[in-house]
């Protein structure tokens, strides 16, 4: 691979993984209340609760258990037969999905149901071996979407045998983006626990061969194309200035103070780093393109691409002007408070343990690629390069990706055998490119979301929202309804 795109190698571990803490509290069916308040000040009562897995569900030699964390809600339940809602993990805290989970809070009365949201093996307090297990392979090994599955399905069959009212229930996963793929992935391999899923905004095909490794980064580019082709202009021109400018002493001084970093560009790995940061923004700034203000990722105004386009919609911009705009436009994703006083080209690198863990599943199973051409796309020319990919993967973890194995143990693209998934996507999200786009039998309807973000379908409803956000919600309500009612027709 050629030294300028070395910098986008970075980029096939990152899928937004969020991390905080907790204490531990143990004990099946043992609750501890708390209240998560949300940013429209919506308050939601749940209570905690752990429950004893094994660490290897596949094996027989390992006894070895970890507590699984999940977070219970039953004040809209009807106990004689309610529905359970069950959203599936993702790669972090299970409190931060809860709270960007609106949907479910809003369907949960409507429909009597109990919620459960449970928490992926390995991340948030759900540590088998604690969080030294980053740092033995024999203990990381654990780690993989099978085993995560196991832990739902065997925690959903406890739930219904030992919570009074829940035998006849049925269940309904919920899930968006990892944790979509897995809500889907549960209903392909235990359609015996799961009566339907939910996937929204789950890439389920983002791995090698099944779509062209640039779909993503076109689907950034075309995002920020429906506010400005000047913008996208400006930046594609931009790549050649910062390389330019990245070349000499002089060149990275004046970037640094041009973007207001923290730490100046000494070398031209510093400058490398500056241009994954600065597509790592834009990609995310497509992931979160909401109609209305949100801090999903930062805080942001509604329809932040806008916000970020309008000092790159000036014609003919070149140079310096060029770099200080496209600093004002960072600034509305990392800036946009005012509060930052510098800002900081390695925030997004792969450091917390929860970065960690999700490069060691990116590494294993999560083989999904990504590059650009800078012909379709806003972006410098780059390529894929597994074998790059894999020697990075050993020099980290003592292991190497399996590029194909997803497809395998997930039927790849011959879905025929599978049944009862809504796959729900918006067309300004970037993952959209990996996601299910047309409808391969009624049992597997597709929902597109031509002005929809990141799984915004399962937020709360904002009086923001456009008209195709909410009438997403409305069809998956009446779909899920019928589910609940066994009408699978």
């Amino acid at each position: 691979m050629a030294a300028k795109s070395k910098w986008f190698v970075l980029c096939q571990f990152l899928f937004c993984v969020f991390l905080c803490c907790e204490s531990l509290y143990q004990g099946f069916g043992h609750y501890k209340r708390h209240q998560i308040r949300q940013n429209d000040n919506t308050s939601y009562d749940y209570k905690t609760a752990y429950f004893e897995q094994k660490v290897d569900h596949y094996g027989f030699a390992n006894d070895d258990t970890y507590k699984q964390r999940y977070l219970i809600a039953d004040q809209f339940w009807d106990k004689n037969g309610g529905p359970i809602f069950f959203y599936t993990g993702n790669e972090g805290d299970i409190t931060w999905f809860c709270n960007n989970t609106g949907f479910m809070w809003e369907l949960a009365p409507k429909l009597k149901a109990l919620l459960v949201f449970a928490e992926h093996r390995y991340y948030g307090t759900s540590l088998p071996y604690g969080p030294d297990a980053v740092k033995d392979p024999k203990k990381l090994q654990y780690l993989t979407s099978e085993q995560a599955l196991a832990d739902f399905a065997i925690l959903i069959q406890e739930l219904k045998a030992n919570e009074p009212g829940a035998q006849s229930s049925k269940v309904i996963a919920f899930g968006g983006s990892y944790g979509g793929m897995l809500a889907a992935w549960l209903r392909i391999k235990y359609p015996n626990v799961v009566d339907g899923s939910l996937a929204a905004s789950a890439p389920i095909w983002s791995f090698i061969g099944q779509i062209p490794c640039e779909a993503q980064l076109q689907v950034v580019t075309n995002s920020f194309k429906r506010e400005s082709q000047t913008c996208i202009k400006n930046i594609r021109k931009s790549w050649g200035i910062i390389n330019t400018m990245g070349a000499t002493d002089s060149g990275r001084a004046r970037l640094s103070t041009s973007f207001d970093l923290c730490a100046l560009l000494n070398t031209s790995a510093d400058t490398d780093a500056l241009k994954s940061w600065l597509v790592d923004i834009m990609f995310n700034l497509a992931m979160v393109d909401y109609p209305y203000p949100a801090s999903f990722l930062e805080p942001l105004p509604g329809w932040p691409i806008k916000a970020v386009c309008k000092p790159l919609s000036t014609e003919v911009m070149d140079g310096v002007p060029l770099i200080q705009a496209l600093s004002s436009a960072v600034k509305v994703y990392y800036n946009y408070t005012g509060q930052a006083k510098c800002l900081n080209v390695n925030q997004n690198a792969v450091g917390s343990l929860g970065d960690q863990l999700w490069g060691y599943q990116a590494c294993t199973e999560m083989v999904m690629p990504s590059c650009s051409n800078g012909v379709t796309d806003m972006f410098e020319p780059t390529t894929y390069n597994f074998s790059l990919v894999s020697d990075a993967c050993f020099k980290q973890f003592k292991i190497r990706p399996r590029k194909s194995w997803v497809i395998t143990e997930y039927l790849g693209k011959n879905l025929k055998t599978a049944s009862n998934i809504i796959f729900s996507n918006g067309l300004l999200d970037p993952w959209s490119s990996g996601g299910v786009l047309k409808s391969m039998s009624s049992s597997l309807p597709v929902i597109i979301i031509p002005n929809g973000a990141h799984h915004v379908d399962l937020r709360s409803s904002n009086p923001g929202d456009t008209p195709d956000i909410t009438k997403a919600r409305q069809t998956e309500e009446y779909i899920i309804q019928r589910w609940v009612k066994g009408d699978n027709s």
